[in-house]
Order: structure tokens, then sequence, then C-alpha cells
């Protein structure tokens, strides 16, 4: 037995490997390959990565010479300055641009290290990637548990009137004590409607499990193996009306923005409580205000907005029962680790001719 490169054991390779891995952009990951081993590979690479998670990666992107964009972007939420050294990479991994990796010649694989993939996600994109033979797969699964952990949480916290309870000084007994605890509902029993059903809805909704919830689902494209019921277009009107939670981790697209309007906010059942942890364009925000301020939402628990941040005299800062985390809700300690084990694990997958996660196209 051996560790690989995040510490865990695993088998001997059959085979003995010489590698050479230098620290530099330019630098190659050499190696004596079996006969049936994929040939080097260059991977263009637009994301900063903290030094040792850059070591992970090139230790182990084995076979593989990792080429460092100039101006990577800063976080993986941000797009990268477009870079023409992606014209000598086989794959991309990071926020590559559409029009570079359209132009390419020589990319067959593009891995974006997000789960959102907004500016890539048109019929247009995807069908010249198919003409062209380049495989898309993006990052939910990295996404999904911290995510559906936000959703829980804010969900928690409200059904405890945590963000009361927690700037509230009062003796037991006292009329503010009564009222708060008169004030906290349970979950058991509540509906919630989850609009945006992939990677995040999934795993929201085998935590929402234990809770004894009726939870439903809006997806764009049903494939029939959800878990829970999907309510189609036509019924949506309907949920919206007996959902005591409406979750939006809806993408952005052309479909979805502004897809929660005045009209969509007046179907939703009057004190009800609005999430949102799929994109701040799908929401129309004055709309939401409006539904706020005139008490038809109970409260919005928001992790974006649009734009982001929101400017300081924002109406929304001070509109009644809002509350705003600042687009955290994909992060956790490991984030980069897991990015890269998800990539090295896709890259591994791509050699062999495996199914790949997450696929786009």
């Amino acid at each position: 037995m051996k560790e690989n490169v995040f510490g865990e054991e695993e088998d001997e390779p059959q085979r003995p490997w010489l590698l050479r891995s230098g620290l530099t952009a330019e630098d190659s990951c050499l190696m004596i390959l079996p006969m049936n081993f994929s040939p080097l590979l260059d991977v263009f690479v637009d994301v900063s990565l903290p030094p040792e998670t850059m070591a992970k990666l090139r230790e182990g992107a084995v076979g593989c010479r990792v080429i460092m964009s100039r101006w990577p972007a800063v976080s993986v939420l941000a797009r990268a300055e477009p870079d023409t050294a992606l014209a000598q990479a086989d794959i991309a991994f990071g926020q590559p641009d559409p029009g570079l990796v359209l132009a390419s010649e020589r990319l067959r694989w593009m891995h974006v290290a997000s789960s959102g993939i907004t500016r890539y996600d048109t019929p247009e994109f995807r069908a010249q990637l198919k003409q062209k033979g380049i495989v898309f797969t993006h990052s939910p699964s990295v996404y999904a548990e911290p995510c559906a952990n936000q959703v829980l949480c804010f969900m928690l916290a409200q059904s405890r009137v945590l963000p009361r309870a927690l700037t509230t000084r009062c003796p037991g007994g006292s009329a503010d004590w009564r009222a708060l605890r008169d004030g906290c509902v349970l979950l058991r029993g509540q509906r919630a409607l989850i609009l945006g059903y992939g990677a995040i809805g999934r795993r929201l909704v085998e935590l929402l499990r234990p809770f004894d919830m009726y939870v439903t689902a809006y997806r764009r494209r049903p494939r029939g193996d959800e878990a829970v019921p999907v309510i189609p277009a036509e019924a949506l009107n309907a949920a919206l009306a007996e959902s005591d939670h409406v979750v939006n981790i809806l993408p952005e697209s052309a479909e979805t923005r502004g897809f929660f309007d005045a009209a969509r906010f007046a179907a939703i059942k009057p004190g009800a409580v609005f999430y949102n942890i799929g994109r701040g364009t799908t929401v129309n925000q004055k709309a939401l205000e409006a539904a706020l301020r005139s008490g038809h939402l109970r409260a919005a628990w928001l992790d974006v907005t649009d734009p982001e941040p929101l400017p300081d005299d924002h109406p929304l800062w001070t509109a009644p029962n809002c509350y705003i985390t600042p687009h955290i809700a994909g992060g956790y300690s490991t984030e980069t680790e897991s990015l890269i084990r998800h990539f090295l694990e896709n890259l591994r997958r791509f050699r062999s001719g495996e199914p790949m996660l997450d696929r786009v196209v």
C-alpha cells in the first residue's frame, strides 16, 4: 500500500513510474509510461489555487503538463481574463473563455470549476462543442453538500426564530419570552418546494427526509429518476400556493432570468418563506422587496443577489425579515482540495474512456 496525494492509502501500481514534477507554471510532469497509457496531455488552468492545492494537482495529474493562465480568476465564481495559451491545451480547467474554447483546434475536454455554468449554458454553445467533439463537465458534486447544508441551516434558523432570539434578552415567563417560544414552528409536516433539482436539490431532499416534510420539486427537464414528485410547469402556481418553504436553486439562463417576478411571488402561499441559493438574476428583487414589506412573505433568506454585493443603500438590506449571506453557500474548509480531487477523478475517467462525472456534453 502507498499514500496518494491526498494522504489516502491505495494499492501500489502494477508498473513502476518515474516521475519528475516542477513547481513552475511551464514545467511538465513526466514519467515512464506503460504502453497502453495515454500520451502527455497539456492542461490549461485559469483559476487561482493555493500553493499546496496546486502541488496536489501537479502531482496527481501524472503524464500532464500544467499551463497556468497569466491572468487566473481570483475564485471559482469569477471570470478569468481570456488567455490565448488555452490554444496549446488538450484540457481546460477553471472558467475558460467560451470563444477561445470554440476557437481551439486542439481542446478535447473542458472542466468548469463551479456548479454554475451560466455563460456556457446555451443551445448554440453545446451544439458547437458536440460538433467539435469537446467533452464538457462541471463541478456540482463538489458543492452539493455545503449548499444543501446552507439551505437546511436557513430553514432551521427560520423555524426556531433565531434572528430574533439571538438579539432578545428577557426573563422566562415574560411576554417577550412567550412570544419567542410560541413563534417557533416545527418543520415536521410542512411542505417544501425545490425549484432546480440537480445535485444540490437531490442532497437537500436527503437532508430533509428525517424532518418528515412533504417535499416536491420543479425541474425544467424531468428525467424520471427524481426521489420526490416533480411538478410540471402548468402546476407550478398551485404548488407555490401550498408550500410553506420555497427553495430557489435555479441556474441563470434565458429561461430563468427574472423567473420570480411579482406574479410568481403573488402565487406563493401567504406567510411562506423564500430561499435563494441559485442565482440572484432569477429573482425580480423589487417584487421580492414588495412581498416582504407587505407581509405576504414571512421571510427571505438569500445567499445570492444581483449584483453581488448589493449596494449599501439597496432596499433589501432594510426589508423586514430579509437575511443575506455573501454567496458563501458553496464554501467549506476543504473546498479546493475537493475540487482537485473531482477533477483528477474525471481525468482518470477521461483517459480510460469511462463515463465522466457531472457531464454536460
